[in-house]
């Protein structure tokens, strides 16, 4: 959605074109569906209650590229944010929200105004219930959440996105150390959900939801 008021000027525009465009894709990472590795990001902020980080805008990408940029020059594939206050928080990643599966519970930090309410979040939760896992919605102290990874708590993780659908997590760095969630490949949940969301979007699966529409 775009402003077309024929303006200079910050303000909002009185006129929008509201765009639905349908586009083959091809996986958002470059390795495909295989396990990324994510760089949590100390130092720079994206977002913060009270401001646009909670909605799919243009800005939000952009105070996200430098630290993306540099996490690639380190080899990781992406950022994993905190919190803008005390930056101590699980947010998101700048393509998608995370989650961390323990055994048979999927952990996701809790919406807060500053991470965004993706389709793909919710629709993992709501698969997530369906295949019989224990779904929790809550502040994740990345202290806490580096100890469960080494202590073997933490099976798996994985992000959702509109355009990352299911992407597997290999290693997360935090603070110069690189811990491998699992044994570093594509957890059985991870995949379990992500053959169930592709298979229901492509119709290859019924879908329990409602989601699918047909357009004729």
């Amino acid at each position: 959605m775009i402003g077309v008021q024929p303006v200079l000027g910050v303000s909002p525009s009185d006129h929008y074109y509201f765009f639905v465009i349908l586009s083959p894709v091809g996986a958002y990472y470059a390795a495909g569906f295989k396990p990324v590795n994510i760089m949590v990001e100390d130092h720079y902020v994206r977002a913060v209650p009270g401001g646009t980080g909670e909605a799919k805008t243009g800005g939000n990408y952009a105070s996200s590229l430098k630290a993306g940029l540099e996490a690639k020059k380190k080899g990781f594939d992406q950022v994993l944010w905190l919190d803008g206050r005390e930056q101590r928080y699980i947010e998101e990643v700048g393509a998608m929200n995370m989650f961390f599966v323990y055994g048979n519970r999927i952990v996701t930090s809790a919406l807060n105004g500053s991470i965004l309410s993706g389709v793909t979040r919710d629709s993992v939760l709501a698969l997530g219930k369906k295949l019989g896992c224990t779904v929790e919605e809550t502040k994740i102290d990345v202290n806490e959440l580096m100890a469960d990874i080494k202590a073997g708590k933490v099976t798996e993780a994985f992000g959702s996105g509109t355009a990352a659908v299911i992407t597997p997590v290999g290693k997360l760095h935090y603070k110069g150390e690189t811990v491998p969630l699992g044994d570093g490949g594509v957890g059985e949940l991870t995949q379990k959900l992500y053959d169930t969301l592709t298979g229901i979007q492509t119709g290859a699966l019924p879908d329990e939801f409602g989601w699918v529409t047909f357009v004729k």
